[in-house]
């Protein structure tokens, strides 16, 4: 990651456009690389892809942090599905579907998941007839992809049929053979519901060919796909099942409380073993790594500090850390990092909130930058805790002007105390712009505020796309629960970004402001 570079963050599923389904599909991200050509941008960051279970929203509650959601296939691009019929081959409910996910302001995933559950089997039971009881050339290509991605599609895929054949998403509650993965009951498995595995393993090799064709565009315009690798997967995830004596399931893990969170946070997710983690070689570890290679350029890594030292809430017990000392906890971490990051992948740790004081220093002798969310960045033990001037970071960091679980600058600024948005003002080159403190939101303050963020002495910088364009739609509030949450769309399709005036004059803006601070690519 050597240079300066700048880049959007903002979620697959936001990006919707004129063609997709009610949700942003892969295909959507053509549009906006090329727009991001524009803006002279070289980074792409966007939320995990795994595959969320029916009812859920958060891309951090998926069943697999390895997968694909096939909810973001474009069916346009898949020729089983017009060889079934296209859309006029669904039934009067999906296409009902489509239309109403279509005219939804935000995602309607349950309108979504229908229309697709049905064209996803419709394009399936084609590719079965024509093509993979033809042995032809495509039938060979997916044989090979589930040949190569077998170390976890394998499981991936029987852990979805079994669950949807005995309607119970928990492996905990299957019959005890299935449960304990004994291997005849898992052969016996797999016989019966062949069809139902490999319609799981051809819609992620679907979903896999349209992946890698936008990474290919990505690359060509000069832009680095930056993933999001979760914490650790659910209790109810092949991941756990496949690898139980790994995680202990009596204990949530979480967060200790601290100055954000009098109580802490219990995030219901299982608890890692990392005694018997370490015993491996951290071979779990080294195999998400690769598998994240495989997709992206860049990864975040969500919540490093757990990873080092993970707080665990027994079902009776106090709380612990584990491991419970620090030189243990610097040594595990270390070695997941590098885990993560052998098979040729650049990490961004997420070190936000409360965090130890070894761990950015640990993250230094990585070479491995940190974040550094601009409105948190103050020095809390000085008077009236002044805010950081950015030029003053380590260039060894991602500055951001916010992040998915932020408000968006525009909200976040007209809810500043004036003595707050007078200390944000103090910071040298704001000073020169002869902004007031007492203004409220406007493009001025706007363009600032990005300018500030470019202008920093981090590597890295992260803009959510909110924050570009000025907009007050938030992705996620964390802690609540509601219809919002996960569900956001741009205001307009991602297809018409390069022709819209907005969408132009931002490009325009950004090149120009990137060049003057040093981050556009030679020959962009």
């Amino acid at each position: 990651m050597s240079g300066r570079h700048a880049g959007i963050n903002v979620p697959l599923f936001s990006i919707r456009s004129s063609e997709s389904w009610g949700i942003g599909e892969i295909p959507d991200l053509l549009p906006l690389v090329a727009w991001l050509h524009d803006a002279g941008c070289s980074r792409l960051m966007v939320l995990p892809l795994g595959t969320m279970p029916s009812g859920m929203t958060s891309p951090y509650s998926a069943i697999s942090t390895l997968s694909i959601d096939p909810i973001f296939i474009s069916l346009a691009g898949v020729s089983d599905f017009a060889r079934a019929g296209g859309t006029p081959a669904l039934s009067v409910d999906a296409q009902a579907a489509i239309g109403s996910a279509r005219q939804s302001p935000m995602v309607d995933y349950d309108a979504v998941r229908r229309a697709k559950d049905e064209a996803h089997a419709l394009a399936f039971a084609a590719f079965l007839k024509e093509e993979w009881e033809q042995l032809t050339p495509r039938a060979s290509s997916l044989a090979a992809y589930v040949a190569r991605e077998r170390w976890w599609l394998d499981d991936y895929a029987l852990y979805l049929a079994i669950a949807a054949s005995r309607a119970e998403p928990s492996w905990r509650a299957w019959p005890a053979p299935l449960r304990d993965r004994e291997p005849r009951a898992l052969d016996e498995a797999r016989r019966q519901l062949s069809r139902e595995v490999l319609l799981h393993q051809y819609l992620q090799w679907v979903a896999e060919g349209q992946w890698q064709t936008a990474r290919v565009e990505a690359h060509r315009r000069g832009v680095a796909l930056v993933g999001d690798l979760p914490f650790v997967a659910g209790a109810n995830s092949p991941e756990v099942w496949a690898r139980v004596d790994e995680f202990r399931l009596d204990v949530s893990a979480g967060v200790p409380p601290d100055a954000f969170s009098p109580t802490g946070q219990d995030w219901g997710l299982p608890m890692y073993k990392w005694d018997t983690i370490r015993g491996t070689g951290y071979a779990w570890m080294r195999q998400r790594g690769r598998r994240m290679a495989g997709l992206y350029d860049i990864l975040r890594v969500d919540h490093v500090i757990g990873l080092y030292r993970t707080f665990g809430r027994p079902a009776l017990g106090d709380p612990f850390f584990s491991p419970a000392d620090e030189p243990d906890q610097i040594a595990q971490g270390e070695a997941v990092m590098r885990a993560l990051s052998e098979s040729g992948l650049s990490l961004i740790a997420e070190d936000l909130g409360v965090v130890p004081d070894f761990l950015r220093p640990s993250l230094a002798r990585l070479h491995m930058p940190g974040c550094k969310v601009m409105r948190w960045e103050r020095d809390w033990h000085a008077e009236g805790a002044p805010y950081l001037n950015p030029a003053d970071y380590p260039p060894l960091s991602a500055a951001m002007t916010g992040t998915h679980d932020t408000e968006p600058l525009a909200v976040w600024w007209d809810n500043l105390p004036e003595a707050d948005r007078a200390a944000v003002l103090a910071i040298p080159s704001m000073a020169a712009r002869g902004l007031s403190p007492d203004e409220g939101w406007c493009p001025a303050i706007r363009d600032a505020l990005i300018d500030l963020a470019a202008e920093s002495a981090s590597d890295e910088v992260i803009f959510p796309i909110q924050d570009l364009f000025g907009w007050p739609a938030r992705v996620n509030a964390p802690g609540t629960v509601t219809s919002h949450n996960w569900t956001w769309c741009l205001p307009f399709p991602i297809d018409g970004l390069q022709r819209r005036p907005d969408g132009q004059e931002r490009a325009a803006f950004l090149r120009a402001l990137l060049a003057r601070a040093g981050r556009l690519t030679p020959g962009r």
